[in-house]
């Protein structure tokens, strides 16, 4: 367990050195009114649409502060000053296009350039391909989670070896449960680990899940919001750059839909990844825990591109299927 939480450790120190970089200007967001979305400034490439977007962004706030001049409010030095800043806060002049885009051009580090950068190039390629960037997003998740299925499979297994372990681990809990002494719960963990051993469970496999899950949604959410030409692209009529709150705020009320498929992709990928059915106060716990995230991923589902929306529930989809594929293969070894 030590040793899992070392490489869960390194895996986020690995993470937090690529994040997304948005643009503010006087420590305020700069926020794109066609989307919803921040402006990011380290974008992996640039379209001409993106062009065209910062371009406008730059000449609103240079007409801002021209007003600002005209009306004595700064002193002529402020407003160079301050032009300048503009001027280099919306230059992208060094982004190459994303039809050029280069995995292992610039140095931002490990976890940027074999994750996040591979992945953006992958997207872009099959978007090139497909001529739709909607598809590149379903087809570069299914296409990973069907390289890392016989990984997830194992880990969907456990799940279902445990469910089916659950009576006799009850039993054990109710037998031990007012003994305390260290023999006691040697024996008990000795009894325990001989039931993982009938039902072929192994402890540490359920967290292979969660780990491999974490590191592949921060992945695309890093190569999806750096990746202007994805953002830009219409997928089913549908903007994969706005948000859902955005959207709803021009009167577009059927983005709603993201919203309810993110919510219930969680919802039953939640339930079916659950290994176990426990009773009493930890059945409490983790029934909040649960509800609890569902709550938080339905609320931060308003304000996420549908980009990444779309992604989400593609991939608890995926994970969906695989555990009913799971209870089903279970079921029949039992039935065997």
């Amino acid at each position: 367990m030590k040793k899992f939480n070392k490489i869960i450790l390194v895996l986020l120190v690995l993470i937090s050195t690529g994040c997304t970089k948005y643009k503010t200007y006087n420590k305020q967001a700069i926020i794109v009114e066609e989307t919803g979305q921040r402006a990011v400034e380290n974008i992996l490439c640039k379209t001409d649409n993106t062009i065209s977007q910062y371009e406008k962004m730059k000449e609103s706030r240079l007409s801002d502060l021209e007003k600002k001049l005209t009306n004595n409010e700064i002193s002529e030095q402020d407003y160079n000053s301050e032009k300048e800043k503009i001027e280099e806060l919306f230059n992208i002049d060094n982004v190459d296009q994303c039809q050029e885009f280069k995995v292992f051009k610039g140095d931002e580090g490990l976890w940027t350039t074999l994750f996040v950068k591979t992945l953006a190039w992958l997207i872009i390629q099959i978007g090139t391909l497909t001529k739709n960037y909607g598809w590149a997003i379903i087809i570069v998740t299914l296409l990973i989670r069907l390289a890392l299925y016989p990984l997830t499979k194992k880990t969907a297994m456990q799940s279902e070896n445990l469910k089916k372990a659950q009576s006799k681990l009850q039993k054990l809990e109710e037998k031990y449960r007012n003994r305390n002494d260290q023999e006691a719960q040697m024996a008990k963990a000795q009894e325990t680990m001989k039931i993982y051993k009938e039902y072929n469970i192994n402890p540490m496999a359920g967290c292979l899940f969660a780990f491999i899950q974490i590191p592949l949604f921060f992945a695309f959410y890093e190569a999806l919001y750096r990746l202007p030409v994805v953002l830009e692209e219409q997928f089913l009529s549908i903007n994969l750059g706005i948000t859902p709150m955005a959207a709803m705020q021009q009167g577009k009320f059927y983005y709603l839909i993201f919203i309810i498929l993110v919510v219930a992709a969680t919802y039953f990928s939640f339930k079916l990844n659950s290994s176990s059915n426990p009773a009493g106060e930890q059945a409490k716990q983790m029934k909040m825990m649960s509800n609890m995230s569902i709550i938080m991923i339905s609320i931060a589902s308003l304000s996420i591109s549908t980009g990444i929306a779309l992604y989400w529930i593609i991939n608890s989809s995926f994970t969906i299927v695989q555990n009913l594929l799971a209870k089903r293969s279970v079921k029949n070894d039992h039935i065997a």
